[in-house]
């Protein structure tokens, strides 16, 4: 009897250890997307005046330095907006950050 209980009790631990470990891997790829999308937008801002191609294949360099890629790149005027992914299957998280000039302490999106 003693046998089933440690076996059972052996079967709960590794599916709770499998739950903390997916767990840790979907918040590890969302702060991997989330850091890589506001690298990137800053990226794209920062040349944003040089035209939407050339920001955007700014953006995507850095995003690939991240081990990202970029899903969505739009420039208008001084502000830009990338939507970066990272991970795959299950473990596949989109981000959109936005930046751009503030103007009167807050940024405005046209």
């Amino acid at each position: 009897m003693a046998t089933v209980w440690v076996a059972l009790a052996a079967t709960a631990f590794c599916a709770v250890f499998a739950t903390v470990l997916a767990m840790a891997r979907a918040i590890e790829v969302r702060h991997r997307a989330g850091g890589a999308a506001d690298l990137a937008v800053l990226a794209a801002a920062d040349h944003a005046l040089e035209g939407e191609p050339t920001a955007c294949g700014l953006a995507r360099r850095v995003a690939a330095a991240q081990h990202t890629r970029v899903v969505r790149c739009a420039v208008s005027g001084e502000f830009a907006e990338v939507s970066a992914e990272a991970g795959a299957g299950p473990y596949a998280v989109r981000v959109r950050s936005r930046a751009g000039p503030a103007m009167g302490g807050a940024a405005a999106w046209p």
